[in-house]
């Protein structure tokens, strides 16, 4: 299909309908919610473009409403524009939003710590009450993403997360961990055999160990190799092994690590 056409076709009926009698044979599999390319991170800046388009919609309200009531009268920008629509947006924001925090400032680590936290409450996200087992649980896809110890107990438990030591955000607000090239055996040691990828790019992928021990080369020293792929752990061939984890420590956050 061309990845273009932005309109639904004859086929894309076809394959949708195909795809449903799968579903209901058990040939197909669903989405998983909890998978972490079904989830996206909305950081700081794209709240608070939405909070500012608001606060823009609202002042271009107010300046219609000013226009229409001043007909034939000459008037200046500053008699149309009032500023404090924004502000007072942004001040909402900030004061009285529920994932608005004072910054924990007892020592550097608890300030990196609060600032790669995470979380799914707030608006748009969960609340404590409606928030089940599953997403609360940890997924194969938070491994080198969100770290499984670092998590409050109580009623917040899986809910507030942090990021892993090496993790990062990409555009799209997809959480991406590195990762080692290995081709035909041999992993790339240097520095540009380093990528990051997403739980999307990730999936189906034989990721061997941080730890697993290798040749000045790059090559494996065993000829088996402890290795994951999505939920599973096989222990493969090194011919078969397509990644490596870039640390053992890449599985936890900043503070736990």
């Amino acid at each position: 299909t061309d990845m273009n056409l932005k309109v639904l076709t004859k086929e894309d009926i076809i394959e949708i309908i195909k795809y449903l009698i799968e579903l209901i044979n058990s040939k197909a599999d669903v989405d998983d919610i909890d998978h972490l390319s079904n989830r996206r991170v909305r950081n700081v800046g794209e709240q608070l473009s939405n909070q500012f388009a608001i606060g823009l919609t609202r002042m271009s309200r107010t300046i219609r409403e000013r226009m229409n009531v001043r007909d034939n009268e000459v008037f200046t920008p500053i008699d149309l524009i009032n500023a404090k629509t924004i502000s007072s947006v942004i001040n909402t924001f900030f004061g009285t939003n529920a994932l608005s925090q004072f910054m924990d400032q007892t020592n550097p680590l608890a300030e990196i710590t609060h600032k790669r936290r995470m979380s799914a409450l707030g608006p748009g996200g969960l609340s404590r009450e409606r928030a089940g087992f599953e997403v609360r649980d940890v997924h194969y896809t938070h491994y080198g993403r969100l770290c499984p110890i670092e998590t409050p107990e109580g009623p917040n438990i899986g809910l507030i997360s942090s990021l892993c030591v090496y993790a990062k955000i990409n555009e799209l607000g997809f959480i991406e961990t590195p990762y080692r090239k290995v081709e035909n055996g041999v992993v790339d040691i240097s520095e540009n055999g380093i990528i990051y990828l997403t739980a999307e790019e990730e999936e189906g992928k034989v990721i061997a160990q941080g730890n697993a021990p290798l040749n000045d080369d790059g090559s494996f020293i065993r000829s088996r190799v402890k290795s994951r792929q999505d939920a599973d752990y096989p222990v493969v061939e090194p011919k078969r092994v397509g990644l490596m984890d870039v640390a053992p420590q890449q599985i936890a956050s900043i503070a736990a690590s």
